[in-house]
């Protein structure tokens, strides 16, 4: 008999019923009395891709079944979360510990990791309450993280980080100019990383992923889009979209530093990354009008230099 019953066939179906307390709870309470913990009421967690549980002091995540993966290669990101956290615990760095990962065969196949429950408030939650001393050294905090994480490791992804960027559709699903595009596969092609600046990034350093405890304690959680690129791809896509160029956290982060050169890591890394079209659009209107890379460095710079001068 399948603790599982539910029938899923795709995509949308998976996406109505991953957040169901009572779909999954059968299935929780077995894995949780599989790895000897406790069984403790249930309750759901901001939701994401796949199906994530507070169970008492666990959180439990159970991966979507590759039974209905588009591209057959879901698995790898399960690989890819995993690889994260274990990198992530073994550096000491402020994150969920892992308790358990394994599988359960099932009606589907169904892959779990349990880690520790984070008491802590995602950072856009909280962020109105802040104060100018509060966001320096949340600022200094998430620096600690990256400066452990981006060290040198094994590839752990099969992503080529620059075949990604190539490939990455949101520049022009996002409404960016042909002529823009144009110019974005140019510098790509132009570009060249050398192996040995290779690390681990984590590449997701968002509001959503970052949270903070009472203390102004800094946990970074969700290891699932991870990259292994130069610690300046991670950088750029942290001053940008979790700090939004804001002054107090940009001060706690690098100390002093110089709107130029922040311009120059945006512009170097954010046409690379993953997520570099989502991140100019949340902070420039109009990415129609984005025309050149010039016409972006200057939208950018303005941006900086008033988030600089602000008066906090």
């Amino acid at each position: 008999m399948n603790l599982f019953t539910e029938q899923i066939n795709n995509w949308q179906e998976w996406g109505e019923i991953f957040q169901s307390i009572p779909a999954f709870a059968p299935l929780v309470e077995h894995i949780l009395k599989k790895e000897n913990l406790p069984v403790a009421k249930i309750e759901n967690l901001t939701p994401g891709t796949n199906a994530v549980f507070k169970v008492g002091e666990y959180v439990i995540k159970i991966f979507a079944p590759p039974e209905f993966s588009e591209d057959g290669d879901y698995g790898t990101n399960v690989d890819v979360e995993l690889f994260g956290i274990k990198w992530a615990n073994a550096r000491d760095v402020s994150a969920p510990k892992l308790i358990a990962d394994g599988v359960v065969r099932d009606k589907y196949h169904f892959r779990y990791m349990i880690m520790e429950y984070i008491h802590g408030k995602m950072l856009g939650e909280i962020e109105d309450s802040l104060s100018y001393e509060d966001k320096v050294i949340i600022g200094k905090n998430v620096r600690k993280i990256t400066d452990r994480l981006n060290t040198t490791c094994e590839n752990f992804t099969h992503i080529d980080v620059m075949q990604y960027a190539k490939n990455n559709e949101g520049w022009n699903n996002d409404g960016f100019p042909e002529s823009f595009q144009k110019e974005r596969l140019e510098y790509l092609d132009n570009l060249f990383i050398n192996e040995e600046d290779k690390v681990y990034c984590q590449s997701d350093f968002h509001c959503e992923n970052i949270l903070v405890d009472d203390e102004l304690n800094v946990y970074i959680i969700d290891f699932a889009d991870a990259m292994f690129a130069p610690a300046e791809y991670e950088q750029a896509y942290v001053v940008s979209a979790l700090f939004c160029f804001e002054k107090p956290y940009m001060t706690g982060y690098f100390g002093d530093y110089s709107v130029e050169d922040i311009l120059d890591l945006c512009m170097n890394w954010l046409p690379v990354h993953a997520w570099g079209n989502s991140t100019v659009e949340g902070n420039l209107e109009f990415v129609e009008d984005i025309t050149s890379f010039a016409v972006l460095r200057e939208r950018l710079r303005n941006l900086i230099q008033t988030e600089t001068e602000k008066r906090l």
